[in-house]
């Protein structure tokens, strides 16, 4: 099972990735924060009371996990890793780094609702 929440959600521009893969429902994973980085959200563990983002769980086999890991950019931008959902089931969840956001906005309400229109990248992004 995988947890995602941002361009691989239905309707969005990188849910293809998840062709033959088996939609089980919308999630919730707390204890984490997200963060807008234009093109694609971040999560990020979180302490805070409240903390939790919105998203869609999918059955997936091991080689579309392996085929997720590269398209994410396991190790380098993300790490794969299991957590409970509030559901109290277990799924894989792409995790950032708390220095990768330090710089960008975080999603108020845990939900990523596709990539701002305004979003302009300057120079070189810094993951």
């Amino acid at each position: 099972m995988v947890f995602v929440y941002g361009s691989l959600k239905r309707g969005m521009a990188a849910h293809g990735q998840l062709q033959g893969a088996c939609w089980r429902g919308a999630a919730m994973l707390p204890g984490f924060a997200l963060y807008d980085l234009g093109p694609f959200p971040m999560a990020i563990p979180c302490s805070e009371p409240g903390c939790a983002i919105r998203g869609e769980c999918f059955a997936v086999n091991a080689a579309l996990l392996e085929q997720l890991d590269r398209f994410e950019g396991v190790p380098r931008l993300y790490a794969r890793q299991c957590h409970v959902l509030a559901n109290g089931l277990k799924a894989w969840v792409y995790v950032g780094r708390t220095e990768q956001v330090r710089h960008v906005p975080r999603v108020a309400d845990g939900c990523w609702k596709g990539p701002d229109p305004h979003f302009k990248r300057r120079g070189r992004a810094r993951y």
